[in-house]
C-alpha cells in the first residue's frame, strides 16, 4: 500500500428506524440512494482508489491474463448433442466474448447453420446475459431471452432459424419458457417488481402479447413460479416452490386446451417434483419424514400423494438430490459421504457408475433424447480438466467424446485430497484440498481457502484453469464443505440454517485453524474468499477472528443483512425467511443482529480486504458491500489496505464476457499475490 494514497471517507449522514420498539442507527442508509450523485461519485471514488493501488501491479495483472488466457483453446467447440434429424452445438472464436449456438442437419459434415451469435447482441452494452435458449419441438423457431445490464429483467425473443427473422413476439421481464408440442404456443412466465417470477400466461406466436391468457397468479410472496417440460416432452409442470415447501401443476403438452391439473396441494416444508416414464410418474419426496429425499410412483390419471407408491426407500446416510427419466432407464443422482453418485436403475439391473478419483465433481449433460440408452454426463476434479462423457446404460461402457484442452498443463504433477476438521461441536467438516506436487507441510504455504455453505448449494470440487496461477506460485487451494450447504445430505444444510447459522461460520474457521494444525499453511498466510451468501461468510469469520486471514475477498457479500431482511420489498427478502428466519420474530432478528457483518464492525485490527459489489445487482444491493467498506474504513485500527470495487455496468455475477471476466480474475490473484510478495 502506499502511503500517499489517501482512502475514500463516505459522508456519515445519521440515519435512525426503528425495529421492534429498539431505535436502529444506520450512518451509511444514504448510500442506498442508487439515483443520489454522490452515491455513484462515492463509488467511483472507490473505484479509483483501486486502480491507483493496483498500478505497480498492471504489468502483473497483464501477465496473469495473459497465463491464464494462455492455458484455454479460444477457437473451440462443444461436444453436438443430436436431436431427431439435427446436431446442436455451439462454439467459440479466439477474439469474441460470446458463444455462438448452432446447428447442422442429418451430417457433422452437412453446412452450418448459427442460431444466435451472442458477439453481435452486445452493439449497444457491454453486458450480456442468455437467459431462455429453446427450440421449438419441429426446430422451426428458436426462443431466447436476454439481459442487458446484469438486472436480470431478460427480454424474450423468437426468431426463425431459417429465415433468421424475428417475429413482433417479444415479452419483457420474462423468465421460464417452455414450448407446447403444437410449435405455435408458448408458455411463460414474468417476474414482479421484486424479480420474483409469479405469473404464467399461454402466448400464441403472432397475436398481441396483450392478449395473452393468465394461467396462475401466485400471490404468496414466499414462492416462485417455474415451468418446465417432461423429457418425453409429454408433459409441461407447473411448480411453485419456496426455500422448503413446493405445489405442482400439469398438462399435456400435446393440447393447448389442456388445463393445469393439481398434483398435490403445497403443505408447508414438504417438497415434490415429478418426471414421467411411460406408464407412470416418479415423484422425489421429502414427505412423511424422508428428510433426506424418496422416490415414489404415481399413476399418470390421478398423481395424488394419496396415490404414490414407494419405489425407493428413504435412507438417512444417501441423499436424493434429483433425477433424469430416459425410456428405460432411470438415472438417480445421490449423495453420500459428501460426494456426488450416478445410480442407473432399470426393470431388471439396479448399479451406479463408477468414479476413478476420490475427490471429484459430475454434471450431466441435457440428455433429451428421451429413446436413447446413451447417457452424457461432465466430468473433472481438482486435477482432472473438464471431460465429456458418453455412458452406456445397458453395456456400462464409457467413452470419451472430448477433454476440453489445458495448455501447458500436465495432471501428473498435482495432488489432491480431502482431510476432516473438527468443529467446535465436534462435527467433522471435510476440505477438499489441491497442491502442486513436492509441496511441503511445513506452514510456509500461502493457502486459498474457499466457503459458502447457504441454500443446501453444494460447493463441488471441480477442475478450474484460473487457479493453477495461484497453486504453481506455491498456493494451496481448499474447499471447506460446511454446515449451511448441502454437501453432506439435508441434515448438513439444516444445521447451518435459521438459529443455526453460526455453525457456518465456526465451521470456516475450524477449517482454517486444521489446516494451520496440519501445517498446510501457517496464521496470517491464509487468503479467504466467498461471494453471496459465501460473502456473508466473509464478514462473519472476519469479525470473529480477524487474526486468522492476511486478505479476505468478498464478492457481492450480503452483508448488511437487518437492513436487507426487515424490507420485504427488496428482491428475494420474502423468500429467504425459510433461510434465515424471519427477523418480524424477535428471536430471529436478534440472532440475525448478532452475527450480520456490517452491524458487528468493531474498532479492532482487520485483515487485508478486497470487496466487490454489482450497481445493477438485484440479488445482494451495490450498498451492502458499499456500507461494510464504509464503516470498516471508519472504525478499523489498522493501516491494512481495504479496497471496493463496484462494477458500474454488472451484476450479481460480474462481467459477463469471457475475457473481461479473466481480467477481473488476473485483478483478484494481483491484488492477493502483491499482498504476499510476488
Amino acid at each position: 500500500m502506499k502511503k500517499d494514497i489517501k482512502p475514500p471517507v463516505a459522508k456519515v449522514l445519521p440515519f435512525e428506524i426503528t425495529y421492534h420498539d429498539e431505535v436502529y442507527h444506520d450512518d451509511y442508509a444514504w448510500l442506498k440512494e442508487k439515483t443520489n450523485p454522490d452515491v455513484i461519485s462515492y463509488l467511483e471514488e472507490e473505484n479509483n482508489y483501486l486502480k491507483d493501488n493496483m498500478l505497480h501491479t498492471k504489468d502483473f495483472q497483464d501477465s496473469l491474463y495473459k497465463e491464464m488466457l494462455a492455458r484455454i483453446k479460444e477457437t473451440d467447440i462443444s461436444v453436438p448433442e443430436k436431436l431427431e434429424d439435427y446436431y446442436y452445438y455451439s462454439r467459440t472464436e479466439e477474439g469474441k466474448q460470446y458463444r455462438i449456438h448452432c446447428r447442422k442437419k442429418l451430417s457433422l459434415d452437412a453446412p452450418e447453420q448459427i442460431l444466435l451469435d451472442l458477439n453481435k447482441l452486445t452493439e449497444e452494452s457491454d453486458y450480456l446475459s442468455l437467459g431462455v435458449y429453446k427450440v421449438s419441438p419441429d426446430h422451426k423457431y428458436l426462443a431466447y431471452s436476454i439481459d442487458n445490464d446484469g438486472s436480470e429483467s431478460y427480454t424474450l425473443f423468437v426468431k426463425e432459424i431459417d429465415t433468421d427473422i424475428h417475429l413482433k413476439d417479444e415479452i419483457k421481464n420474462s423468465s421460464s419458457v417452455e414450448w407446447l408440442n403444437d410449435n405455435s404456443t408458448i408458455l411463460y412466465s414474468i417476474l414482479d417488481d421484486s424479480k420474483r417470477p409469479y405469473q404464467a400466461y399461454q402466448h400464441i406466436l403472432g397475436s398481441e402479447i396483450n392478449n395473452d391468457v393468465l394461467l396462475y397468479h401466485e400471490e404468496d410472496e414466499a414462492f416462485f413460479l417455474d415451468l418446465s417440460k417432461t423429457n418425453s416432452q409429454k408433459y409441461i409442470f407447473m411448480s411453485m416452490f419456496s426455500q422448503t415447501t413446493s405445489e405442482v401443476y400439469y398438462m399435456k403438452a400435446n393440447n393447448p386446451q389442456d388445463k393445469f391439473k393439481l398434483v398435490e396441494k403445497r403443505q408447508k416444508d414438504i417438497e415434490y417434483c415429478l418426471d414421467d416414464q411411460e406408464d407412470f410418474f416418479y415423484v422425489v419426496t421429502n414427505a412423511d419424514q424422508a428428510n433426506n429425499f424418496k422416490i415414489m410412483k404415481a399413476p399418470l390419471d390421478n398423481p395424488s400423494k394419496s396415490n404414490w407408491t414407494d419405489f425407493i426407500e428413504h435412507r438417512e446416510n444417501i441423499k436424493v438430490d434429483y433425477i433424469n427419466v430416459m425410456k428405460n432407464h432411470l438415472i438417480i443422482y445421490e449423495r453420500e459421504n459428501g460426494l456426488k453418485t450416478i445410480r442407473i436403475k432399470t426393470d431388471k439391473t439396479d448399479y451406479y457408475i463408477d468414479f476413478p478419483e476420490p475427490v471429484y465433481d459430475f454434471n450431466p449433460a441435457k440428455n433429451r433424447d428421451y429413446n436413447s440408452n446413451m447417457f452424457r454426463f461432465y466430468y473433472s476434479s481438482l486435477v482432472t480438466p473438464d471431460t465429456v462423457f458418453d455412458y452406456n446404460m445397458d453395456d456400462k461402457t464409457r467413452e470419451i467424446k472430448k477433454q476440453y484442452e489445458v495448455f501447458g498443463y500436465d495432471s501428473n504433477n498435482y495432488q489432491s485430497e480431502r482431510i476432516f476438521a473438527k468443529s467446535e461441536d465436534g462435527t467433522m467438516i471435510p476440505i477438499s484440498i489441491v497442491y502442486k506436487k513436492g509441496m511441503k507441510k511445513d506452514g510456509n504455504n500461502p493457502l486459498y481457502l474457499y466457503g459458502y455453505g447457504s441454500y443446501e448449494i453444494s460447493m463441488d470440487p471441480a477442475f478450474s484453469s484460473n487457479r493453477l496461477s495461484l497453486i504453481d506460485r506455491g498456493f494451496v487451494y481448499a474447499i471447506a464443505h460446511i454446515r449451511g450447504g448441502g454437501d453432506m445430505g439435508r441434515k448438513w444444510y439444516e444445521s447451518g440454517k435459521f438459529l443455526n447459522k453460526k455453525n457456518t461460520f465456526k465451521d470456516f474457521i475450524a477449517s482454517a485453524e486444521h489446516l494451520i494444525n496440519e501445517k498446510y499453511t501457517a496464521k496470517e498466510k491464509i487468503v479467504a474468499m466467498g461471494g453471496s451468501a459465501g460473502g456473508l461468510l466473509m464478514g462473519a469469520v472476519t469479525n470473529m477472528r480477524p487474526d486468522l486471514f492476511k486478505v479476505v475477498v468478498a464478492h457481492v457479500p450480503f452483508v448488511d443483512v437487518i437492513n436487507t431482511m426487515m424490507d420485504p420489498t427488496l428482491p428475494l427478502t420474502v423468500i429467504e425467511y425459510d433461510e434465515w428466519g424471519d427477523p418480524n420474530d424477535k428471536k430471529y432478528f436478534d440472532y440475525m443482529k448478532s452475527y450480520s457483518p456490517y452491524d458487528n464492525v468493531e474498532a479492532k485490527d482487520y485483515p487485508i480486504m478486497y470487496i466487490s459489489g454489482g450497481l445493477n445487482d438485484p440479488r445482494v444491493g451495490y450498498w451492502e458491500p458499499a456500507k461494510l467498506a464504509a464503516k470498516l474504513r471508519k472504525m478499523k485500527t489498522d493501516n491494512n489496505l481495504l479496497v471496493l470495487k463496484t462494477n458500474m455496468g454488472a451484476g450479481h455475477g460480474g462481467p459477463s464476457g469471457r475475457y473481461d471476466h479473466l481480467k477481473e480474475v488476473a485483478e483478484e490473484y494481483a491484488f492477493v499475490l502483491d499482498m504476499f510478495g510476488y
